[in-house]
């Protein structure tokens, strides 16, 4: 089993000129102390919940992983998970080939169909019925897949026309893609159609269980190696309250063929992160 951090606040410490040494610091640690991943969010407005609110601090995704790449050398770095609207495809390949580059090969394309309406409402992003997100998501991973490759000649989709591919220089190392999201009828399709690897929500062992039973039915009708495809969960719940479940929860999830569990700060990202190191790392 692997751990990602996954770093989703930047409102911990509050001072704005903090942010950057405490990114660095909490990405230095994590690296130390073995975790296999660092992703961050793919936000321009905080997400609103019971603990944070819109106008709280967020950054560009990408730009921080690019920050993150030069401060680190093992950790795999992506968004969980880039809005596909947010980035036109052919703008979006030349992004992660660019981090992947400088990275030495350890971009991971994160991808979803976005949902954040009040931040693409208020910067103008284009909003698009449900079904046309998922024809887009589609696309772009298509798009992606032929830029990385020896194939730089045109691309022709329904709602994306590319007369070149051309993506120089190109990434290292093939770039997995990872779409996040459980989306039975949907989302699970094209993770077993075009996907390294998905994402779910720990919602608990029975429904992530279900999920991955619909991803095989998926991957039987896709003609596809359902044991090839990478599975990963994002836990949202404070894993320090009570670390014996959570390792449990993750040899759980080991049995059911997961391989990587990503866990978010709940407090200070540097205590957090190494608390997790000195309570979790050694017994996982």
């Amino acid at each position: 089993m692997r751990i990602g951090l996954h770093y989703w606040n930047f409102s911990t410490p509050e001072d704005p000129a903090l942010i950057a040494p405490t990114l660095a610091e909490t990405a230095r640690v994590a690296e130390q102390a073995g975790f296999a991943s660092f992703s961050l969010m793919d936000h321009y407005f905080q997400m609103r919940t019971r603990q944070s609110r819109a106008e709280e601090p967020m950054l560009e995704g990408y730009t921080a992983l690019g920050y993150v790449a030069a401060l680190t050398e093992r950790m795999s770095l992506g968004l969980l998970v880039t809005g596909v609207m947010y980035r036109h495809p052919g703008l979006l390949a030349k992004v992660v080939a660019t981090l992947d580059v400088l990275s030495g090969g350890r971009a991971v394309l994160g991808i979803g169909a976005s949902w954040y309406e009040r931040e693409q409402l208020g910067l103008g992003v284009p909003v698009v019925p449900v079904a046309e997100r998922f024809e887009r998501l589609d696309e772009a991973v298509r798009i992606c897949r032929q830029m990385w490759s020896d194939d730089d000649g045109p691309f022709e989709g329904r709602h994306y026309s590319l007369a070149e591919t051309l993506c120089v220089p190109a990434p290292p190392h093939r770039v997995p893609v990872l779409i996040g999201g459980g989306g039975e009828r949907k989302t699970l399709r094209l993770v077993a159609r075009h996907a390294d690897a998905c994402n779910l929500f720990d919602r608990g062992l029975d429904e992530v269980a279900h999920k991955l039973d619909v991803l095989r039915d998926h991957c039987a009708t896709e003609g596809r190696d359902y044991d090839a495809i990478d599975k990963t969960v994002m836990v949202s719940r404070p894993v320090l309250d009570d670390v014996d479940r959570f390792l449990a929860d993750a040899e759980s999830y080991a049995a059911l063929g997961v391989t990587e569990l990503q866990i978010l700060p709940d407090r200070h990202p540097v205590e957090f992160t190494e608390q997790v190191a000195e309570r979790i790392m050694p017994r996982l």
